[in-house]
């Protein structure tokens, strides 16, 4: 019988008498609806089983159900073990996705060292692309210098480097540590090769995996 010919077998007193037991209702139920509906109602298992831990009022409110929902058995009927594996997969892929959200975000370990030689002014610091203006000067581990925009007495003074902090524009070690600078602030930052130029270093400059001290005044941002 297809599901489109399934039609009600006992009228409402005809359930609500005693001519129609459990055991008919469990029988009727279980040759009449898929077993998505069966495991949604408690109903799926062996007829002795249901029919001895069921109540007849559930049993008929769950007949008027598989007519109001039309979830009757089909001839390519998915098993109940099916039903039950895709519920549990889709119960761990759940609890997995819980567990990944609930784990604390990893906190990376700074690259970076910071000494104030002269405390900045006011309350709030750079925040991400915000445009800083720098004066610095960078050293090698030896004490050699590399690099300055700071001008050698005698000459015109040099305008400070200016660019959005936070961006890549420089290396992360200066966004990181001007993002914790105040205006005016001068530094003393010593920044690891990791968040510096890396294993690559920088053409004949600074070598592979050296390791960079600057110093640093924070002139303004905005």
């Amino acid at each position: 019988m297809s599901s489109s010919e399934i039609t009600p077998k006992w009228t409402a007193e005809e359930l609500a008498g005693e001519g129609v037991s459990k055991k008919d209702l469990v029988s009727y139920l279980h040759e009449s609806g898929s077993n998505t509906f069966l495991l949604a109602h408690k109903l799926n298992g062996k007829l002795a089983s249901v029919v001895k831990t069921a109540k007849k009022p559930a049993l008929i409110a769950a007949y008027k159900n598989l007519f109001e929902t039309k979830q009757f058995r089909s001839s390519d009927e998915v098993s109940a073990a099916e039903i039950k594996q895709e519920k549990a997969a889709v119960a761990d892929s759940s609890t997995e996705k819980q567990a990944e959200a609930a784990q604390p975000a990893v906190v990376e370990e700074p690259k970076y060292t910071k000494r104030v030689i002269k405390k900045g002014t006011g309350l709030g610091s750079p925040v991400k692309g915000d445009r800083v203006s720098v004066y610095y000067s960078g050293w090698l581990e030896d004490g050699k210098l590399f690099d300055t925009n700071i001008t050698t007495k005698g000459r015109k003074p040099s305008s400070p480097l200016v660019f959005k902090v936070g961006t890549g524009a420089v290396i992360r070690g200066w966004d990181e540590a001007l993002m914790t600078m105040k205006k005016g602030e001068v530094a003393s930052i010593v920044i690891q090769p990791e968040w510096a130029y890396g294993q690559r270093g920088k053409a004949d400059i600074i070598p592979p995996n050296a390791t960079l001290k600057f110093e640093i005044t924070l002139v303004q941002f905005d």
